[in-house]
């Protein structure tokens, strides 16, 4: 005889929950935020960081990406129910209770903080502590700011500063450069998310950049990966890389081309494609560096 289970079990059903609160089933943003680190670390410590750095911060950048979109649903709670992609997150759906979200995203910020005990200086707290408050704060600048986009890039870059206290405690200007590389990718590719979204925020009235930059949103987005890639390139020049970064940056050229062929027409499925495709525009990047520092003609 057969025995069939028609329903899952309660408990797997709350981790489920769980699972979507924190996006693990959506890792592109986890990578959007850990390709910055990594660059940062590889320029820090001159392409050869040490293997427990880059496991804390990897692993520290996939709990407060995870913080981040529990505090982001949290405060966006009263408007995802009206915007047809974030419908049925659980929140709005009721499978997580505010009061559970509020521990969640407490206990995921002191599991983060708990990763740099190995690392312990003030400077590096210091930017912990600022890296919590641009995590939290970010939601509700899309109340008020013309271009949130460009709060995210700081916050999903804020590993960037980290990666140098952590290495050299002390955070170099070029580090601030490389930062501001990263809010011009991040208003790039999170305007692509925007663009998708844009009917439903203009109806509920959330400002995103896809709002602001209006019909010249395809032209803003371009010149966005444009500023990323010189602001790359300045960087580099400091640091004295050499051929295979460069090839990386142009790689990456190459890609942002390819994702003006996707947003173009300003299609939902098009913008949404190119956002995901930013993960590989990251990685162009670090794999230029890892070649720079480790491959062939390697200085």
């Amino acid at each position: 005889m057969t025995l069939k289970v028609n329903a899952r079990s309660p408990w797997l059903q709350r981790l489920d929950a769980y699972e979507k609160l924190m996006r693990l089933d959506k890792p592109i943003g986890t990578l959007l935020l850990l390709w910055p680190t990594l660059w940062a670390l590889m320029l820090a410590a001159e392409g050869r960081p040490a293997g427990l750095l880059v496991w804390i911060f990897s692993l520290g950048t996939l709990l407060m990406r995870s913080a981040g979109c529990v505090m982001n649903d949290i405060a966006d709670r009263n408007f995802d129910g009206h915007v047809e992609r974030t419908q049925e997150r659980p929140l709005v759906t009721g499978a997580v209770s505010l009061q559970e979200a509020l521990l969640l995203a407490l206990l995921l910020v002191i599991v983060a903080g708990l990763l740099l005990l190995p690392l312990s200086t003030p400077l590096l707290w210091g930017l912990a502590v600022v890296a919590v408050f641009l995590a939290a704060s970010y939601p509700l600048t899309k109340r008020f700011f013309a271009i949130p986009q460009a709060y995210l890039g700081i916050a999903f870059g804020f590993g960037i500063p980290m990666a140098f206290a952590a290495v050299s405690n002390e955070v170099p200007a070029m580090a601030w450069w490389l930062l501001l590389a990263n809010i011009f990718w991040a208003v790039a590719y999170d305007t692509e998310y925007a663009m998708v979204d844009r009917d439903d925020d203009l109806k509920i009235g959330i400002r995103t950049s896809a709002i602001t930059f209006g019909r010249f949103d395809v032209a803003a987005v371009m010149l966005c990966y444009a500023a990323t890639l010189l602001l790359l390139a300045y960087v580099g020049a400091y640091y004295q890389r050499g051929i295979w970064f460069y090839l990386g940056l142009l790689l990456a050229a190459g890609m942002a081309l390819y994702h003006y062929r996707l947003i173009r027409t300003r299609s939902r499925a098009g913008c949404f494609a190119a956002f995901r495709h930013n993960n590989w525009f990251g990685a162009a990047i670090f794999a230029g560096l890892l070649a720079d520092y480790h491959g062939p003609l390697a200085g």
